[in-house]
């Protein structure tokens, strides 16, 4: 299968090497990191091991392939449908953080359009070198639900080169069940520079607990079935199995970069209020995390 990483940072550059070691694969990138991979190749190292050569390029214009993975912010989202959709692909694929980046991507593409999670620890260490910082899973699937034969081959592609894979046909639980998690320990990490095991300690807990319970209403009201006691547990076991990890909101903090709080717990409270539902927890947690990138000028 000829298949494009579309933003090829850490979970991109992780998934486009272990793909390329089955499937052609070209890289978009940014400029130091393609040069390196154009010079020595893709290095994956840690849980994962591989040296592979995929093509790289930093101009994603007028592409043709299979399939398009897209693994940008969910902020430019937008910006990676535009030039995607100045090519040619069979069927697109979001590993993305954050909710709405499939209709996005729709809008500009067209259909087929999968919705996919991704549970993979991944690091970019250096230009060129990308670390896997733990084995996890990837779920995809139609993102509106049910079967789909595109889901079955990309699921296979997958499976192939060695990426732990499941084809779902309840993606839109999925994607919230991820949003209640996300929703929970991406802001409360990012806020008080802690590791994702901080939101199971009594100062955090109750605060996480009540963003992951305002988003299971939400998306009950949304009409899909993810009770209160799913999406709490789902929050734990993923705090749990990542205690030690750094979600990808603090790494933005860190590094001083914008976030992906507009798609999180913004999407939250934009859905909430269309829906009348009151979800202060979320409303809180998006106030705090914007208020820091207006102070380093970043929206």
């Amino acid at each position: 299968m000829e298949i494009v990483i579309f933003g090829a940072g850490s979970l991109g550059s992780l998934v486009g090497a272990a793909l390329a070691r089955k499937h052609e694969v070209t890289l978009v990138g940014r400029e130091d990191h393609v040069a390196a991979v154009r010079e020595r190749g893709l290095v994956l190292e840690g849980a994962l091991e591989d040296a592979v050569a995929p093509r790289a390029t930093i101009d994603g214009t007028g592409l043709a392939a299979d399939l398009a993975v897209v693994t940008v912010k969910s902020y430019d989202t937008s910006r990676a449908a535009e030039t995607l959709a100045s090519g040619s692909f069979d069927a697109a694929l979001s590993l993305q953080n954050g909710m709405g980046n499939e209709t996005i991507l729709a809008d500009a593409l067209g259909e087929p359009v999968l919705a996919g999670t991704a549970s993979y620890g991944a690091i970019l260490r250096e230009p060129g070198v990308v670390e896997c910082t733990g084995v996890g899973e990837i779920v995809l699937g139609d993102r509106r639900g049910g079967g789909s034969e595109v889901a079955d081959r990309v699921g296979e592609a997958f499976r192939s080169a060695g990426l732990e894979t499941t084809v779902s046909e309840s993606m839109p639980r999925r994607l919230w069940e991820k949003l209640a998690v996300n929703a929970a320990i991406n802001p409360v990490t990012a806020l008080t520079a802690t590791e994702n095991g901080a939101v199971l300690e009594e100062s955090a807990a109750d605060l996480a607990r009540e963003a992951t319970r305002e988003t299971a209403r939400l998306a009950r009201a949304e009409g899909v079935g993810l009770s209160n006691r799913e999406a709490l547990a789902a929050t734990e076991r993923v705090a749990e199995e990542t205690a030690a990890n750094t979600s990808s909101m603090h790494r933005d903090v860190t590094r001083g970069g914008r976030t992906e709080i507009d798609a999180i717990n913004g999407y939250v409270l934009e859905r909430a209020s269309e829906r009348g539902l009151e979800v202060p927890t979320n409303r809180t947690l998006a106030a705090l995390v914007r208020a820091w990138e207006r102070g380093r000028g970043l929206r």
